[in-house]
């Protein structure tokens, strides 16, 4: 298991790179840079800027270099000094800003996977057992009406009810009077209020989703002829579910670990938006636009890596759970 696991480590080496590559190399396709879309912005409030101007301020931002150039700069800054690059939108380090934002990214992507976990799989495992059952129909269409409802507009509609029947839309992770306050037990139980919308609208498309995952794969594992030797044996019904069926049901939801962790950051941009949430998503939508490479590229690559690493916890995890897995790395 430890040499599986360090070789997995070593191979996530050359991935890295190869995807930071991709990553800068995308960046640059569209036409332009920061500097022209910085001067088509000031071009609409009437302040016109002369090519000279132009070709000083890339100059100065190193954008007049081609752009392998500007890559090796930006990875040699990473692995030698931890710094990686400057924002030209924010005209701060890139650091400082995923410092910033990345604390309260993290709690809201979290949590709200956990919440998608943490109902998909024991719903799963009672529509299955109660297949065809009024409760039954009731998940399958709960199920379906939360694939089926955008995020952005279940948003919309919380807020909306927030604020009919409590008075406030909850927008934001605070209130304004807590903004700017530090951390205090009033200011934490404002921010746990402000989290229930987050977590259930990013969550919710997740969690209908491995629902029907879960709920599938257990109705195929209970008709398996094992599960009628395990009843021979005495076993009662709730042991037998949770040592066989459960266990083999679970493993597409474990393998799905790397790419759900992904598509939470992802997938709450926009609701990020909507809810006016302090994140990292709105800031890496307006580093895209604004063509702010270093920031975009920061964070692409982070989300990168975020996919790796779940990739290998989710084989770890099923390593864990499986024992065919187990044998066939014996096997091998």
């Amino acid at each position: 298991m430890f040499s599986y696991i360090v070789r997995r480590l070593l191979l996530m080496i050359p991935v890295v790179i190869l995807i930071s590559m991709l990553v800068f190399f995308v960046i640059q396709l569209p036409p332009g840079d920061f500097v022209s879309t910085y001067a088509a912005k000031m071009s609409t409030t009437g302040e016109i800027m002369d090519e000279q101007a132009l070709q000083v301020m890339r100059a100065a931002y190193g954008l007049d270099q081609p752009w392998i150039v500007q890559y090796f700069k930006w990875i040699w800054g990473m692995v030698s000094e931890g710094d990686f690059g400057y924002s030209f939108s924010y005209n701060r380090p890139v650091a400082e800003i995923i410092g910033q934002y990345m604390g309260l990214t993290l709690i809201v992507s979290i949590v709200s996977m956990l919440f998608t976990y943490a109902l998909s799989i024991p719903i799963g495992i009672f529509s299955a057992v109660k297949q065809y059952s009024a409760a039954d129909y009731i998940v399958t269409g709960i199920g379906f009406l939360g694939m089926a409802t955008p995020n952005f507009l279940l948003a919309i509609i919380l807020m909306y009810l927030s604020y009919v029947y409590i008075g406030d839309p909850m927008l934001g992770l605070f209130s304004p009077s807590f903004v700017d306050q530090a951390w205090s037990m009033a200011k934490f139980i404002d921010f746990l209020k402000h989290m229930i919308i987050p977590i259930i609208v990013i969550g919710m498309a997740s969690t209908c989703d491995l629902i029907r995952v879960m709920r599938g794969q257990m109705l195929d594992e209970m008709n398996k002829p094992y599960m009628l030797t395990a009843r021979s044996k005495g076993l009662s019904e709730g042991k037998i579910m949770m040592k066989y069926p459960v266990r083999a049901a679970i493993n597409p939801i474990v393998s799905t670990l790397g790419w759900s962790l992904t598509s939470i950051f992802t997938g709450s941009t926009i609701t990020a938006i909507v809810l006016n949430l302090p994140t990292q998503g709105p800031v890496m939508h307006n580093a895209l636009l604004s063509q702010d490479m270093y920031l975009a590229g920061t964070w692409l690559l982070f989300m990168a890596i975020c996919i790796v690493l779940g990739t290998l916890i989710s084989d770890i995890l099923l390593f864990w759970l499986d024992p065919r897995i187990r044998m066939q790395r014996k096997g091998m």
